[in-house]
Parts: C-alpha cells; sequence; structure tokens
C-alpha cells in the first residue's frame, strides 16, 4: 500500500510502497557497463568525448560560463543571446575565490592560466558595466 501524507494543497506519494508494478524502481544489483579499456565504470560511450577532468578545464569551463552571461552566445541554437551581469559577475567571483584558495598548489601553466581568465574576465566586466 503507498504511503499518502496530505499537506496544504499537495500530496506526497512514496512510490518505493506503491503496489503498481510500474511506479518501482528497478533494482541497482546489475554491473555498470565499462567501456573497453578501462577499469571505470564512469567511462562509458556517453562521457568519453568530453575532455579530462582537471584544473584547466575547470577554470576554462567556468570562463565559459561567464562568458555566457555576458551574452556572448545564445543558451539554443537559434535563440536569442542574453546578458546577465550579476551572474557573470558571481562567476567571476567563484574563479577569484578558487584562485585564493588553490594559491601554492598550482603548476605555473594552472597560475597563468586562472590569473589571465581574471584579468580578462574582470576587464570585461568593467567594459559591460560602463
Amino acid at each position: 500500500m503507498a504511503e499518502e501524507k496530505k499537506g496544504e494543497g499537495f500530496v506526497i506519494k512514496d512510490r518505493r510502497f506503491s503496489e503498481e508494478p510500474d511506479a518501482k524502481q528497478e533494482p541497482l544489483d546489475k554491473e555498470p557497463e565499462v567501456k573497453e579499456g578501462t577499469d571505470d565504470p564512469l567511462v562509458d560511450a556517453d562521457t568519453a568525448d568530453y575532455p579530462p577532468v582537471n584544473f584547466s578545464n575547470f577554470v576554462i569551463s567556468l570562463s565559459t560560463s561567464a562568458l555566457f552571461h555576458f551574452g556572448d552566445f545564445p543558451e539554443y541554437s537559434g535563440g536569442k543571446a542574453e546578458k546577465n551581469l550579476p551572474a557573470a559577475k558571481q562567476t567571476i567571483d567563484i574563479l577569484d575565490m578558487l584562485h585564493e584558495k588553490t594559491k601554492g598548489n598550482l603548476d605555473d601553466s594552472e597560475a597563468d592560466l586562472i590569473q589571465g581568465v581574471i584579468y580578462e574576465l574582470k576587464m570585461r566586466f568593467v567594459k559591460e558595466k560602463g
């Protein structure tokens, strides 16, 4: 029997205990698929095309997010690019915080990358803020 709790204007149903056969989740006892040539179950055909997860790619990802918020490109193909300067500033602040927290732990290329990205984004923010 499904457990139901009534609140103000909504009903919560716990589908784990439902007697409806299609409402229950599949058991998690099957082994994850592993891409050939690796022992990592998180690496599959869907994730193999993405760049490796490392500090430099993370910084570049955040800078791309800031550029998106500056309105450099639309959210989807054929859409309109929109500016969101508070979101761009927040992303720059995140990069600034990351730079402060990682001082002394980065190699030269990583330190140069994050410093350069922060500088360029801050200059762009000043220009956009006008």
